[in-house]
């Protein structure tokens, strides 16, 4: 009789077991998908959802139109078509390999990685934007597999958005056929039109859309830092993760592109493409647009970026969201570098009354010495950039932590390789074994192998989801990481291995930074 209600008590545990995670169908507002389990217990993943319609046809170079209702139960066990981008520019592209999805201008879709037992668990939200200088990357990349992130307890969403030209193209004539009187910023509509997707329908996955994070490297920083600044994004997430990137770029920037700027560049080349009109320029064919037309880039719209976001953070008009922001030890991935004399010229004209400061701080006697520092430079500059940014937040009352990534990802058994840009990604989603962004001297292999790289890997997406979850990075059995407490002090997390052996830019490195900038801003 024990033998029998013990067997009963397993199977009805097997039983509750199988039930506790979200299953199929799921019912969005759109229609009802089903989805697949991964390689984890627990977790779930539904790929390809639309969350705008395809912007094809007269739909290209407008705002992300609503998704198109199905009927049925739609497959989301497989990716959406990823967007038009090239293959890399003397390198290898991971968003297009060969078993990768296709490239199409049909391309609005995201992906959710859920370890919700039911639709009521109102777990927070992580929506990620990813990086490539806005002309390449997807959701698809096994990079971001969300899988272990979300074991931290958070659901994990990867989207695609428009790219090149056919995501950051400006011209008069679809300024004027447009509902905004703008034109350009298309990749950054749909990264909004993914959150208002997520606040529509992430319920039904088990997320709380009250509860969301948006992060991102890069190109997708740099998105999510003007999305901070954007009234069209207020309400739309709570926190934001940039890794490597804000508003201004990689680094210290005068002002951001112009419409007007923008509409100059992109009559040129529609003139070359012999298009004028906006109707000619929908005809044109995805080739002639590759061929003819290039990305802007982030620009002052008028609509979702209404100002230069520099003025908006300075004057506390942003959206009051905490955030979470850094830099890695070797940002730069320019070879090479300027000769003594070059750089002590460059930074005479760009410092100014502070050039002798930052000439005293970088050693620059030889053209060794100045390609060495002209490095270093750019990544202290990646780091000050994080560091304003967040002092921003902080000023408006928010939760900001600053952080410095050092951990040298594993060479196998060549030399460890820097931690250089795009290198914290892998330690972000703790998918260490998957190819790196940028093709390196690290091996995703042995890094995968490697004990003081894996406990990087799972701090890292632990902080992330405590983030996410609270908006304070620490919790159990973690190194604590200070709370960034304003411009007189470096507070910021080593992320690293061993943090003892590393030290972050120095306080005087960054007055320096902070002077040019009070100069740049005077000057415009």
């Amino acid at each position: 009789m024990k033998a029998a209600f013990a067997l009963c008590a397993v199977a009805l545990l097997l039983t509750a077991q199988a039930q506790a995670e979200i299953r199929d169908p799921v019912r969005l507002d759109t229609g009802r998908i089903r989805g697949m389990d991964t390689a984890v217990d627990g977790i779930r993943v539904f790929k390809g959802i639309p969350f705008a319609a395809p912007p094809v046809g007269d739909l290209r170079w407008r705002a992300p139109q609503p998704a198109p209702s199905w009927s049925g139960v739609r497959d989301a066990t497989k990716f959406g078509n990823i967007c038009i981008q090239p293959p890399g520019r003397g390198r290898l592209n991971i968003a297009v390999l060969p078993d990768s999805p296709p490239m199409s201008e049909d391309c609005l879709y995201l992906n959710v990685w859920t370890p919700a037992d039911s639709a009521s668990d109102e777990l927070p939200v992580m929506v990620y934007f990813f990086g490539g200088a806005f002309t390449e990357g997807a959701g698809s990349i096994p990079l971001y597999d969300g899988t272990a992130l979300a074991e931290k307890g958070a659901i994990v969403v990867t989207m695609n958005y428009r790219l090149g030209a056919f995501g950051f193209f400006a011209h008069p004539a679809l300024t004027a056929d447009s509902d905004t009187n703008s034109s350009g910023n298309y990749g950054l509509a749909d990264m909004l039109a993914s959150l208002r997707w997520v606040q529509d329908n992430i319920s039904a996955l088990g997320g709380d859309p009250d509860n969301v994070t948006i992060f991102g490297q890069s190109a997708g920083a740099m998105a999510i830092g003007s999305l901070v600044a954007s009234p069209m994004s207020k309400g739309l997430f709570n926190r934001a993760i940039s890794q490597s990137g804000s508003w201004m770029g990689l680094g210290m920037s005068a002002g951001m592109r112009t419409l007007e700027s923008a509409h100059e560049a992109g009559i040129r080349q529609a003139t070359a493409a012999g298009a004028s009109t906006a109707a000619a320029l929908r005809a044109l064919s995805a080739d002639d647009v590759v061929r003819h037309l290039r990305s802007a880039g982030m620009m002052v719209d008028g609509w979702i970026i209404p100002e230069d976001p520099s003025d908006t953070f300075a004057a506390g008009r942003q959206n009051a969201v905490d955030v979470l922001v850094g830099a890695n030890k070797e940002e730069s991935f320019f070879p090479g570098g300027p000769g003594a004399e070059q750089f002590e010229t460059q930074a005479r004209a760009q410092y100014g009354d502070a050039a002798e400061d930052f000439l005293a701080l970088y050693p620059h006697a030889t053209d060794e010495e100045a390609a060495a520092s002209s490095a270093r430079t750019f990544s202290d500059g990646a780091f000050w950039l994080s560091r304003i940014y967040a002092n921003y937040q902080r000023e408006i009352g928010k939760n900001a932590w600053l952080y410095w990534f050092a951990q040298n990802p594993s060479g196998g058994n060549g030399p460890d390789f820097p931690a250089t840009h795009a290198a914290e990604l892998p330690y972000v989603f703790n998918n260490l074994g998957q190819l790196p962004l940028y093709p390196d001297g690290s091996s995703a292999y042995f890094a995968g192998k490697s004990a003081p790289d894996a406990l990087v890997a799972d701090q890292m997406a632990s902080y992330w989801a405590n983030f996410a979850r609270t908006g304070n990075p620490n919790g159990p059995e973690l190194p604590n990481w200070p709370a960034f407490s304003g411009m007189d002090r470096v507070d910021a997390a080593i992320l690293d291995a061993e943090p003892m052996t590393e030290s972050l830019p120095s306080i005087e490195i960054m007055k320096v930074f902070d002077r040019r900038y009070r100069n740049m801003r005077m000057a415009n």
